[in-house]
């Protein structure tokens, strides 16, 4: 995988002073959003407060951004080739940023003003789009309903993870809200009035690890019950959880849901109760690669002395799932990332959270920044 370079000595030098110049308040942006995780679709200070600081730099931003109340669209230049960069800030349920997302957001905020200064004489047009809800919500995939990312000439964005890894390989995933919902009853005086919503779930689970036996390579399924009845002394008249069916392309995705929603409709029919799956969104896509765009990168990234020469079971991240995959489908589009240093902590793990600030993830801001911006100048030159 190689691609020529084309930014000059003197060009580099300009990108490079440009992101070193923004690196404290970019710091202080990523430890913001670090200390003060929200949910998908909640983002509220987190889209305030990185509209706040592209709107300090020139860019015009557009808050609420096709009617969601936590995206936004930051604009800066009126060229012909069209570059976005992409800022999610949503975090965890109970984890906070132990994805990172705090680093990304800077990330993008800092390669979008090196790009900036570029605007004029380049033909550029700079945008940086807030995108909630990454974590299961699909807010890329809502937003590209309404018409976003159409006609960008390049999409990026640079992931943490605790090494680097350049190529993305996200399997395509299915969102779902089980739920059962049975008839309580005394579980000890009337035991037999009763319809027991948690024993649909257990039969449930109990098809699904049989099913695993015969699940193709490349698949996953795994979900949790979020809620499993009242009291012990009472039947479960209704129980919830969520399910995640992953695969490694929309194709193959579709298929494997139908196996595994039999699962829950064994539980249903076992237990006598009523059955009820709803999608928590689209179905996140595998990812389309821009080859070209991902050699510069990875060059760009080299001479910052970031390292993709990393054992393979440390570099297990690119297969995690991601909305940016539907991005991929429409424009070009990367989605590197780029390491913390911190194997074997690793993504969705509170440990990861402890590094997604501090020095090495501050190194990542500046690495990440400029690597992204440089790609960009070549690609479009």
């Amino acid at each position: 995988m190689t691609a020529e370079q084309t930014v000059e000595v003197g060009q580099r030098k300009r990108v490079l002073e440009s992101v070193s110049s923004d690196h404290p308040r970019l710091i202080v942006l990523s430890e913001q959003l670090h200390a003060n995780p929200e949910l998908g679709w909640q983002e509220h200070q987190a889209a305030a407060w990185t509209a706040e600081y592209l709107t300090s730099l020139g860019f015009e931003v557009e808050k609420e951004y096709l009617g969601f109340a936590t995206a936004i669209r930051a604009v800066f230049g009126t060229g012909s080739r069209r570059v976005g960069l992409m800022a999610e800030y949503d975090a965890l349920p109970g984890l906070g940023h132990a994805c990172g997302h705090n680093i990304i957001t800077a990330i993008s905020c800092g390669a979008a003003a090196a790009l900036a200064e570029f605007a004029d004489e380049r033909d550029l047009t700079v945008e940086v789009y807030g995108t909630p809800a990454e974590e299961g919500g699909g807010g890329k995939i809502e937003l590209l309903k309404r018409g976003a990312f159409q006609g960008l000439d390049l999409a990026m964005m640079a992931h943490p993870s605790p090494v680097d890894s350049a190529d993305a390989r996200p399997y395509a995933v299915a969102h779902s809200h089980i739920e059962f919902q049975g008839k309580s009853a005394h579980a000890a005086a009337y035991p037999e009035m009763g319809v027991n919503a948690n024993d649909a779930f257990v039969v449930a689970q109990v098809a699904l690890g049989l099913l695993r036996q015969q699940l193709p390579s490349g698949t996953r399924v795994h979900g949790i019950q979020t809620r499993g009845g009242e009291a012990p002394n009472a039947i479960p008249e209704k129980t919830e959880g969520r399910w995640y069916v992953r695969a490694e392309t929309l194709a193959d995705l579709e298929g494997l849901e139908e196996r595994v929603y039999r699962c829950f409709e064994a539980g249903a029919l076992a237990s006598g109760c009523e059955l009820s799956i709803t999608p928590e969104s689209e179905p996140y896509s595998e990812f389309q690669t821009d080859q070209r765009a991902l050699a510069l990168y990875v060059q760009h990234a080299e001479s910052l002395g970031r390292d993709f020469n990393v054992p393979p079971e440390q570099a297990t991240m690119n297969r995690a799932s991601t909305d940016m995959g539907n991005v991929s489908q429409v424009v070009p589009a990367i989605h590197p990332y780029i390491g913390l240093g911190c194997f074997p902590a690793a993504n969705h793990q509170p440990s990861f959270e402890a590094h997604c600030v501090g020095e090495a993830a501050n190194q990542a801001i500046y690495d990440g920044a400029a690597a992204l911006a440089l790609t960009a100048l070549d690609y479009l030159a």
